[in-house]
């Protein structure tokens, strides 16, 4: 509540609230059940064995061998030691790596590191005005010195779901590790087994589907060892130094147990408000609200659009005062007032890239909240537009 403003949250890309379930499994976790799992004695052999349980019980999810389930501390740690990981473990046989004008910071900051300090080189793959990834690019950007791809699952801003799975089987055809961040798929599409992204890393994060922060995971197809990016330990089979968060593992169990084979995200009823919103936009015109997320083959829950004539900061401004709690896009770069690098690759001026604006609905979202927005939304437009 703000004021008396009954709050609105349309920010379910950047977090998601914990689930009372999840809570209560971690619970334990926080208190009487408080040993180091690399402890020997009784009390870290229990510690052990709930951990090695977490482990079985993600990798049946996931379909997969528990070996290649990594603990990590969230999608940035997991996406830095696949993108780390990999290049310097194979360095000797090239150092191509090849990722898209649209991923997450945490995959292009990585990219960027690995090219200015580490001799590698990287190209980045354009998009559609949509946002969408060809894998005719792909393709065609694959050199005999490529020895990784990373292209993400969905896009965090605008939704749009890339064909990971095509990618992938062109990776796998040519010799080339693939990897793709699936941060936003996890809880929100359709699941059958972690091999359906046809990718050697899937990196994963516990807070997108109602799990807890802290909480990620990396899936490294066996018998793949890309080098560690941390030291001090033998930890998660020597891929990963550091003590596990135990409450928060369990919390990621308990999370991908309930919310991922059928998705916590209810696709058609967020279909239907995110194409309300989308009939919203259409209807204030191009002078006034621009779409930025595709119409087809996007993330049910999210919907982007910019705004001639304003800017990020005041528009989110101007919906806070009405309770409307909205984003700009990553919630890892909330307050930068450089323009979306998404809007960017997707031909949008620079000026109206800074203006971006992205709801993201969750499985408490009403049509209810849908009709507020379209009450305040056009007024909050015009009074920033006016003080530009």
């Amino acid at each position: 509540m703000l004021r008396g403003v009954r709050t609105i949250y349309f920010d379910y890309n950047a977090t998601t609230p914990l689930d009372p379930a999840v809570r209560d499994v971690m619970l334990p976790y926080l208190g009487e059940v408080f040993g180091n799992p690399s402890s020997v004695h009784h009390v870290g052999r229990r510690a052990r064995a709930l951990l090695d349980d977490a482990r079985d019980r993600v990798a049946r999810v996931w379909a997969c061998k528990p070996s290649e389930v990594i603990f990590t501390s969230g999608g940035t740690e997991s996406t830095n030691l696949a993108i780390f990981g990999a290049a310097r473990h194979l360095r000797d046989k090239g150092r191509h790596i090849i990722t898209s004008s649209v991923e997450h910071d945490a995959v292009l900051q990585s990219c960027e590191y690995l090219a200015e300090k580490e001799g590698f080189d990287v190209t980045y793959l354009p998009v559609s005005s949509e946002g969408f990834v060809s894998v005719e690019s792909l393709v065609a950007a694959i050199r005999p010195d490529t020895i990784l791809v990373s292209i993400m699952a969905a896009n965090n801003e605008n939704g749009a779901i890339q064909p990971v799975a095509e990618l992938g089987a062109v990776c796998r055809e040519r010799g080339v590790l693939f990897h793709t961040d699936a941060v936003q798929w996890f809880g929100r599409e359709l699941f059958a087994e972690i091999h359906q992204f046809n990718a050697d890393l899937v990196s994963v994060c516990a807070h997108k589907y109602h799990g807890p922060k802290g909480a990620g995971a990396l899936f490294i197809r066996s018998p793949l060892q890309p080098d560690p990016i941390a030291f001090g330990g033998g930890h998660e089979n020597e891929r990963r130094a550091g003590t596990e968060n135990l409450a928060a593992i369990i919390g990621f169990a308990e999370a991908t147990e309930r919310f991922v084979k059928t998705p916590v995200f209810p696709k058609q009823q967020l279909l239907t408000l995110t194409d309300r919103l989308t009939k919203l936009i259409d209807r204030l015109g191009p002078k006034i609200a621009v779409l930025r997320s595709p119409r087809e083959r996007r993330l049910a829950n999210t919907l982007a659009f910019t705004v001639p004539r304003a800017d990020s900061i005041s528009l989110l401004a101007g919906l806070d005062l009405e309770g409307i709690c909205a984003s700009s896009g990553s919630a890892c770069s909330a307050g930068s007032l450089k323009p979306s690098h998404v809007m960017l690759a997707l031909g949008v001026p620079k000026d109206e890239a800074n203006s971006l604006v992205r709801f993201s609905l969750g499985r408490e979202s009403t049509l209810a909240e849908v009709e507020q927005i379209e009450r305040v939304l056009p007024e909050v437009i015009v009074r920033t537009q006016g003080v530009r």
